[in-house]
């Protein structure tokens, strides 16, 4: 059972954040309506996972099961996804991104928290970890690139977005949508497919994006013109770096990344994507454990 935390982003954008496993016993659950509230736990470990562009906080359900065995883990709708809010007029600004994930960090009691995050989530974590290494023990970096993207990429977002076949009548068509007639796909992806269909929304006349395609442009512009570099250099806590093998985050970046992060590691994911955690579940468990297990390790706490 999924249980959504209300948390008050920056301007005081309503956040919706979830656990989807049983917390680690000694933190005591509060509710209202039907939602839990943050309470002030025990001391405890602490994850947050920040999913990507166009994603949303269940796409980590099954991550968050396996790591809420052991920690506590939450995964954050970030403005403009899932069920948070979506004003029009809120700021898409790296800034506020990263002050929703530093609020989140606060309000639910989680720091020092280890933060994962993929693509976009990811660039969130590590400039969070830069500005407040406080609250940061760990990170985790899935497929994000440090170098900057340019105006090319955010003409072909824009481009790719017009070409959806919206609506969709069924998921299935979603699913086949993403995960084979999309331009964008090389081969047949299925995984992709269902990442997309976690992604959608049942409308009067068929399913439809559960973010505003605008809000997602204005969210990518804020970052794709610039290299992010520098934050890394300025990250403090043990970090590690994650590709899959077919990835947008190619090898040699990687491994630069790993050489400015100033406690950088590296793991890579055979046979998966830029959705390595949707791709390869159990290669990503895998690729990413032993590093868990290490920074939030009784002694390390």
């Amino acid at each position: 059972m999924a249980r959504r935390i209300d948390v008050t982003g920056a301007g005081g954008v309503r956040l919706a954040a979830w656990e989807f496993g049983d917390p680690p016993k000694g933190i005591p659950a509060q509710s209202s309506g039907g939602r839990r509230r943050p309470a002030e736990p025990e001391r405890t470990s602490g994850v947050l996972l920040l999913h990507g562009l166009m994603g949303r906080a269940s796409h980590w359900a099954s991550t968050a099961r396996w790591l809420s065995e052991r920690h506590r883990a939450v995964a954050l709708d970030q403005r403009g996804h899932g069920q948070s809010e979506k004003p029009p007029q809120a700021a898409f600004t790296r800034e506020a991104y990263v002050e929703d994930a530093e609020a989140a960090l606060e309000q639910l009691g989680l720091a020092p928290a280890v933060l994962i995050g993929h693509a976009m989530g990811a660039l969130t974590a590590w400039q969070l970890a830069a500005k407040r290494p406080d609250l940061v023990r760990g990170l985790v970096v899935c497929d994000m690139r440090a170098s900057a993207l340019g105006a090319a990429s955010q003409r072909e977002w824009a481009d790719w977005f017009t070409s959806w076949p919206l609506p969709f009548a069924t998921l299935a068509d979603v699913r086949k949508w993403f995960g084979e007639d999309d331009p964008w796909v090389e081969r047949p992806n299925p995984s992709r497919g269902e990442f997309y269909a976690e992604a959608m929304q049942e409308s009067p006349d068929g399913w439809r994006p559960v973010f505003e395609p605008e809000q997602m442009l204005k969210s990518r512009e804020t970052w794709v013109y610039d290299a992010h570099w520098e934050e890394l250099t300025q990250v403090q806590c043990p970090a590690l770096v994650v590709r899959g093998l077919d990835g947008e985050l190619g090898r040699a970046e990687a491994q630069e990344m790993v050489r400015v992060l100033p406690r950088g590691a590296y793991a890579e994911v055979a046979d998966a994507g830029h959705l390595v955690h949707y791709d390869q579940p159990e290669g990503w468990r895998t690729a990413i454990e032993p590093f868990l297990d290490a920074v939030l390790s009784p002694d390390a706490l």
